[in-house]
């Protein structure tokens, strides 16, 4: 049985995270495997708010304050880190810095001297830039390492947790990061709404890239149980489908207009691959197995 720290564990993903991988989730491996039932883990609960669930152990703490930290040394070794915690778009610069940078190489650290070699931290695919109206993409579907364009603070504070995961990876070669650029997250019972021609709104990439709560937590647990393996990976974790109700390029010339002539849509011109999603999924199958399984737009 592995010890897992899940941070943000009272959040909106984190106790459904937390919930799954207390019973023992079924996580149904697209490598070929047939879906085996995983056994209940040794979970420990980092966060703000208690976390209220049988079968875990609740730490109440904030994990950039490097103090904090110390709440967690009466529970022995920690085997994997699923990172949830931080501060989410539209947060100040400086908090993201604080939280999100400075706040997560504390606790890495932390973990890393206490012999953690699996970590699990969740960016965003607001890392690009997509904040902002200004944003064109360099290409798409974006790749999983598109760089950073964001000028608003949050993105820029995701993309400087994956570069310190990159950083200690360089001092530690045994070390495992899997950073998940996850897509906005919708609860599984949410109607969406696929998006229309018309202005470009604020995070507009944010608006058609979209994941169900349930696909989410498969996600994390397969990422958690992947087999090891050393070195940082990036990948996007995003739904099946844009939430598009025409055809990617269609949408991407009335929001960009002359802009959209250096996009190459190529992608997207192939037959049933119109509505693809922006960003490029075809890694985290490859790495994790993973495939979205709730529909976007439905059956």
């Amino acid at each position: 049985m592995r010890r897992i720290l899940v941070t943000g564990a009272s959040g909106f993903i984190g106790r459904a995270l937390v919930e799954a991988l207390s019973q023992g989730s079924d996580v149904a491996e697209e490598r070929e495997a047939a879906p085996s039932q995983t056994p209940p883990h040794d979970l420990i609960c980092l966060s703000r708010q208690p976390t209220e669930l049988p079968d875990v152990t609740s730490v109440r703490g904030d994990f950039s304050v490097p103090q904090e930290l110390h709440k967690l040394n009466p529970y022995g070794d920690i085997d994997v880190l699923i990172h949830l915690a931080a501060v989410t778009g539209g947060c100040a610069e400086e908090d993201g810095l604080r939280v999100n940078v400075a706040g997560t190489h504390h606790l890495l650290r932390y973990l890393i001297d206490r012999g953690c070699r699996k970590f699990v931290l969740a960016s965003s695919i607001a890392v690009v830039g997509m904040q902002s109206v200004k944003f064109r993409p360099l290409q798409l579907p974006m790749p999983d390492e598109h760089p950073c364009l964001d000028q608003d603070g949050y993105g820029f504070s995701k993309y400087l947790m994956e570069e310190v995961t990159r950083y200690l990876s360089r001092q530690n070669e045994d070390l495992d990061f899997i950073n998940l650029r996850l897509a906005s997250i919708a609860p599984d019972d949410r109607q969406l709404i696929p998006r229309q021609p018309g202005p470009m709104p604020a995070w507009a990439m944010g608006t058609i890239s979209i994941m169900f709560l349930s696909d989410t937590v498969r996600c994390l647990t397969l990422a958690a149980q992947a087999p090891y393996k050393p070195g940082v990976r990036i990948l996007n974790a995003v739904g099946g489908q844009a939430c598009v109700a025409v055809p990617v390029p269609d949408l991407m010339r009335a929001w960009y207009g002359r802009d959209a002539d250096t996009l190459d849509f190529s992608h997207y011109e192939r037959p049933g691959h119109e509505k693809d999603p922006v960003y490029d999924i075809a890694n985290i199958r490859k790495e994790l197995g993973f495939v979205p399984q709730r529909p976007i737009l439905g059956a």
